[in-house]
């Protein structure tokens, strides 16, 4: 199987620039996709093999989420059940037999960090909220985590240390969840590889690779046995951030 997560950064947008053509290329049997910023109605993909569910926010024009799979879920949830967390259309969580899927776009901490206390409290509550699915089944969970975890895990660390995004703060919140029993699994293939799956509109980012790996798959270690790889795919174009994905055999 092959699960894909993307941030689109605009569902809009990305349609204009080849998604759809990625999509269908890409044959995932799960794909999960962040920042829709759109309404329902205004997804207007028409995929005929895949089940698709969504999440927007309230605040039209931002954040959401959004999964296609081919098989159908026995439940999908939206959200993390706290009401505080569950107007931005950040979580959806599809339960399958063997595992619970869950995508999240998690809040960026913004300049000067200025929702870093409001980021620190999601943290630990979506925490809880992964630990209480994984006391049921394997959970495998994708998306834009907003978080570099460790220095080589973006090109300008120094300089970045107290940027949302790299903070002590956030990056000990990913090392804490780590802890819990969960296997990030780009970095268990391969330990020491330089790729990143996002890089900044200005100063030409991208075209000097001067990016961040902020996307991820991670599962609960004892789902690790049954992952075969992780891909970044820096080479498909039309947002500012590139898929990743993970392949499993069930």
């Amino acid at each position: 199987m092959k699960f894909i997560s993307w941030n689109v950064n605009g569902i809009r947008a990305a349609v204009k620039k080849g998604f759809e053509d990625f999509f269908k290329e890409a044959d995932a049997d799960i794909f999960a996709i962040q920042e829709t910023k759109a309404q329902p109605e205004q997804i207007a993909l028409d995929f005929p093999d895949y089940h698709m569910y969504t999440n927007s926010a309230v605040k039209k024009g931002y954040s959401g989420t959004a999964v296609f799979t081919k098989k159908e879920p026995l439940n999908v949830t939206y959200g993390i059940g706290k009401e505080e967390h569950d107007q931005e259309g950040r979580v959806i969580t599809c339960e399958f037999e063997d595992f619970y899927f869950v995508t999240c776009y998690t809040p960026n901490s913004q300049t000067e960090l200025a929702r870093l206390d409001y980021r620190m409290q999601w943290e630990k509550d979506f925490l809880a909220y992964l630990d209480a699915l994984d006391e049921k089944k394997p959970v495998v969970l994708c998306g834009d985590l907003n978080v570099a975890h460790h220095e080589i895990d973006l090109k300008n660390p120094q300089s970045n240390h107290k940027n949302a995004g790299f903070s002590d703060e956030e990056r000990s919140a990913m090392t804490r969840l780590l802890s819990h029993g969960y296997i990030d699994t780009y970095r268990y293939f391969y330990p020491d590889q330089v790729e990143y799956s996002w890089w900044s509109y200005r100063f030409k980012s991208r075209e000097r690779n001067a990016g961040w790996r902020i996307d991820y798959f991670i599962v609960s270690k004892r789902f690790i046995e049954h992952c075969r790889d992780a891909k970044i795919y820096t080479d498909v174009m039309g947002s500012d951030h590139c898929p990743v994905s993970l392949e499993v055999n069930l």
